[in-house]
C-alpha cells in the first residue's frame, strides 16, 4: 500500500520537472524568436547606407521598368487583337511571367537584398541552433537519447570495433607463433 502512495508522488514531480523544462524551452524559443525579430529589424535599418539605398532603388527601378514595358506589351497586343490579328492567351500569360522572373531579378541583384538576406539566413540559423540546444536539454532532463548521446555511442562503438580488431590481430600473431613452435617439435 506503501508503494501506491509514492507512485501518484512520484509521478506529479516526474510532470512537474517536465513541466518546468517545457515552460524553460517554450520561454527560451520565444526569446530567440524574439532576439531573431530583433536583428531583422536592425538588418533593415543598417541597409540604409547610402550605396545600399542607391543600388537597392536602382534595383527596383529597373523591376519598375520590367514592368512598365510589359504593360507597354500587353496593350500592344490586345491593339493587335482588336484589329483582327490572331493573338494566343498564352502570348499574354508568357509577358507577365517572363517580366515577373526579370524584374525578380533585377530586385535580387542588389547588394541591399543580398545583405538582408545573408543575416537573415545567419539568425535563422543561429535560432535554430538555440531551439536545437533547447530541444536537447528538455530531453536529456526527461531521460530521453538525444542526438548527441546516440552519436557518442556510435564513435564508442566504432572505437570498440577496431581495438578489437587489434585485439583480434595480435591474438592471430601469437597463435601462429605458438603454432610455429608446436611444429619445431
Amino acid at each position: 500500500m506503501a508503494n501506491s502512495d509514492t507512485q501518484p508522488q512520484n509521478w506529479n514531480a516526474f510532470v512537474e520537472q517536465w513541466n518546468e523544462q517545457f515552460l524553460e524551452a517554450l520561454e527560451g524559443n520565444m526569446e530567440a524568436q524574439a532576439e531573431f525579430v530583433e536583428s531583422w529589424s536592425e538588418t533593415v535599418e543598417k541597409t540604409t547606407e547610402e550605396n545600399e539605398i542607391s543600388d537597392g532603388v536602382e534595383g527596383y527601378a529597373r523591376a519598375y521598368e520590367a514592368w512598365m514595358n510589359a504593360s507597354q506589351q500587353m496593350v500592344d497586343r490586345m491593339n493587335d487583337t482588336l484589329e483582327g490579328e490572331d493573338v494566343e492567351l498564352e502570348e499574354f500569360r508568357d509577358i507577365w511571367l517572363n517580366t515577373s522572373n526579370e524584374a525578380f531579378k533585377e530586385i535580387m541583384s542588389t547588394t541591399a537584398f543580398a545583405k538582408m538576406t545573408g543575416e537573415t539566413v545567419g539568425d535563422v540559423l543561429e535560432a535554430q541552433q538555440q531551439a536545437d540546444e533547447a530541444a536537447e536539454t528538455t530531453l536529456r532532463t526527461l531521460g530521453f537519447a538525444t542526438e548527441s548521446d546516440v552519436v557518442e555511442v556510435g564513435d564508442r562503438l566504432v572505437e570498440l570495433e577496431r581495438r578489437q580488431h587489434a585485439v583480434e590481430e595480435k591474438l592471430d600473431r601469437v597463435l601462429e607463433a605458438l603454432d610455429a613452435r608446436e611444429d619445431e617439435y
